[in-house]
């Protein structure tokens, strides 16, 4: 059984951007224990497998476009992704990374992209936030949202426009037209189109559920699958200014609906009580009441009591949470690390996207399989190198 799954990508590499592969062999043996000396957080070691040890990695390209900050799989079909670039579009594998094509050439009039979505029931559909929303010293906006229904042969613009940048895509497992949005909006200044959007008719019309003010947006939201009304939106107030970035603010956090986004509850039990800027957010697809968060926080004191930076896990769905670690590792780049299904993964120089092709979960195992009981695929998208096993 996978659990985890964590890799160290150096920091000084030479590549500008890259999609990692991992193929994973058999299941662990109960001799591959203490992989790093992590542990779940219930007192078991957590597996990673001796089959680690011939993982080797290559270059797999595509070469051009800038970071990858979105990348999206379709769990019934395990060699098939979609991954969005900061500067060069929407690219599609059908081979598990060892070819790719642009497929977003021609239609979109804007090549940073900030998410991109493959509904469970509809692969055939796919959506395509524009704008990366992972500000560094250079970054472009985007002009909205693009949708396809012929898996990226063809696109069309869905409205948006004025939304900035856009962080996350949360799709209905049963109903392909239903899509949320979080924008943080403008990155280089206030504007009223951010926050969460939600459309019921695949992009015809949206409805801005989740508001703030006009400086403060989405970056992430996450949807229960075995209860689409449940949702989970990270709130974020960011500003790239030609000398600084500002990052935070006190009505950052994390926001709950129960009713697919009528109304929404700020979650504050155990979270940060003072600033927050950047959160990501994972719901274990094992036992969705088991929800993870990164969080940009004060550092109010040195040491780990009084630090609200780090790693937060709830075990009731976002009514209480726990405070895992301040590790510095989590926190150096917060402007761009966050969580991702299946399981969570943390990296230093690594954007926002992680996805594994294959059948969905069990209650049994938190990590998704492949439908070859022996292999598990996935396509990491990050923003320094181009790796595959």
């Amino acid at each position: 059984m996978i659990r985890l799954c964590r890799l160290r990508v150096p920091f000084a590499v030479a590549s500008v951007w890259a999609i990692l592969t991992v193929t994973v062999g058999s299941r662990a043996t109960a001799d591959d224990e203490a992989v790093h000396g992590l542990s779940s957080g219930d007192g078991q070691q957590l597996n990673a497998g001796s089959e680690f040890q011939a993982l080797r990695f290559r270059d797999i390209g595509p070469f051009r476009g800038g970071r990858s900050t979105a990348v999206a799989g379709i769990p019934d079909q395990p060699f098939t992704f979609y991954m969005g670039a900061t500067g060069g579009g929407v690219f599609k594998t059908t081979d598990a990374g060892v070819s790719w094509a642009n497929v977003s050439d021609g239609f979109f009039a804007a090549g940073s992209i900030g998410a991109v979505a493959v509904p469970e029931s509809d692969p055939s559909v796919v959506y395509v936030g524009t704008g990366s929303a992972c500000p560094r010293g250079n970054i472009s906006p985007g002009i909205g949202m693009y949708r396809s229904t012929d898996a990226g042969a063809s696109w069309r613009h869905i409205g948006l426009r004025d939304a900035g940048q856009i962080g996350k895509l949360a799709v209905h497992p049963t109903d392909p037209d239903v899509v949320y949005v979080a924008a943080p909006g403008h990155i280089f200044g206030p504007n009223e189109q951010r926050g969460v959007f939600r459309s019921r008719d695949g992009g015809a019309s949206w409805d801005k559920v989740l508001y703030l003010n006009d400086e403060t947006g989405a970056v992430d939201i996450k949807m229960d699958t075995s209860n689409p009304d449940v949702l989970y939106a990270a709130f974020w107030r960011a500003e790239r200014k030609p000398w600084t970035i500002i990052s935070g603010g006190s009505e950052g956090g994390i926001y709950r609906s129960t009713d697919g986004g009528d109304t929404w509850n700020k979650l504050t039990r155990g979270l940060p009580r003072g600033m927050t800027g950047r959160i990501g957010i994972a719901i274990s697809p094992a036992n969705p009441r088991r929800l993870w968060a990164i969080i940009e926080g004060e550092r109010i004191a040195s040491g780990f009591e009084r630090d609200e930076f780090g790693m937060y896990r709830s075990d009731d769905a976002g009514d209480t949470w726990e405070h895992l670690s301040a590790a510095p590792e989590l926190h150096q780049r917060p402007g761009t690390t966050t969580t991702g299904p299946p399981t969570l993964r943390t990296r230093r120089s690594c954007t926002t996207s992680v996805t594994t092709s294959g059948s969905r979960p069990t209650q049994a195992s938190a990590s998704r399989p492949s439908p070859s009981p022996t292999s598990i695929t996935t396509i990491c998208g990050l923003t320094r190198t181009i790796r595959r096993s």
